[in-house]
């Protein structure tokens, strides 16, 4: 089992990995060897960033369904950063059901703020709470009583 900060250093070496994949057109095994071999990656969970990575490759155009009627420009004008805490982001909302979306939220802010421009973070937020309010409607209603 994993600790919250074991998965909160696998999101942050996500948004790289999944930065790095838009930005070079590296295949993903070649992007997780090279964060294996530049990484201590027993300091995190290894496991999640690799579920993470790949199951962001293969449910690419449901993760991108999930926050593209959220937003206010077209995908393609987001920044990479931006995309990639995005695509992070929803795939937690969608397949880890065990994170609940608070820390979802959360987690997606602090990575925006850590390695977005300089207000992405506030964008960030807002297309989370919608897509939280569409995807886990029942969590979200019963977190506001």
């Amino acid at each position: 089992m994993s600790t919250p900060s074991q998965r909160k250093k696998a999101r942050h070496l996500l948004v790289q990995a999944l930065y790095q994949w838009h930005m070079s057109g590296s295949s993903l095994v070649d992007i997780e060897a090279e964060f294996h071999t530049d990484h201590d990656m027993k300091k995190l969970d290894g496991d999640y960033f690799r579920e993470i990575l790949h199951g962001v490759a293969k449910q690419a155009d449901t993760i991108e369904a999930t926050y593209k009627p959220h937003l206010d420009r077209a995908e393609n004008e987001l920044d990479p950063v931006a995309r990639a805490v995005l695509q992070l982001s929803c795939y937690e909302m969608l397949y880890r059901i065990d994170v609940p979306y608070k820390v979802v939220i959360n987690e997606a802010v602090s990575l925006a703020k850590k390695f977005g421009a300089t207000d992405s973070y506030k964008y960030i937020n807002g297309v989370m709470d919608k897509v939280a309010a569409d995807k886990r409607a029942a969590e979200v209603q019963a977190a506001r009583g």
